[in-house]
C-alpha cells in the first residue's frame, strides 16, 4: 500500500496535507480510488462554502457506486480542483498529486489532531482485509 507519509488519514479514507497557515488540501487516498473503481463524477462545493469535520462535502460517481465525501476538518473552502470536472479521472491517476479535491482554511487546526498517521491508517486497512 502506497501512502504518504507526510499526509494525515481519515477513517472515512481522506488524505490531509498540511499546506500551513491553518490551510489544509484534501483528497482521497489511493485504497478509496481502487475500491471505487473508474471514477466518472465528481460533485465538489464552491469556494467560500464551510464544510463541518465529519459531515459530507461532495460525493465520487464510479461505474460502481456513489460515494460521499466527508470532510476531516471544519472551515472554508477556499480552493476546488476544477480539473475534476473536466477529468475526474485524475483522482484514480494521480489521488495525492492531481486529484486532490478541495483547500480548506481551518477553524480549528486542533482537528488535525484527531487524523491518523500513515501508519494507522494502514493498519485500519490491513485489518479490513
Amino acid at each position: 500500500m502506497n501512502l504518504p507519509q507526510d499526509l494525515k488519514y481519515s477513517e472515512e479514507h481522506e488524505w490531509i496535507k498540511d499546506e500551513g497557515n491553518d490551510k489544509v488540501r484534501i483528497g482521497i487516498t489511493d485504497f478509496a480510488q481502487s475500491e471505487l473503481g473508474d471514477i466518472v463524477f465528481v460533485e465538489l462545493p464552491e469556494e467560500g462554502d464551510e464544510v463541518e469535520a465529519n459531515e459530507p462535502f461532495g460525493s465520487v460517481e464510479s461505474v460502481k457506486t456513489v460515494s460521499e465525501l466527508y470532510s476531516p476538518v471544519s472551515g472554508k473552502v477556499v480552493e476546488v480542483n476544477a480539473e475534476l470536472e473536466d477529468s475526474p479521472e485524475l483522482v484514480n491517476e494521480s489521488p495525492y498529486e492531481k486529484g486532490w479535491m478541495i483547500v480548506v482554511e481551518m477553524s480549528a487546526s486542533s482537528e488535525l489532531d484527531n487524523l491518523l498517521s500513515a501508519e494507522k491508517y494502514r493498519d485500519m486497512y490491513q485489518e479490513e482485509d
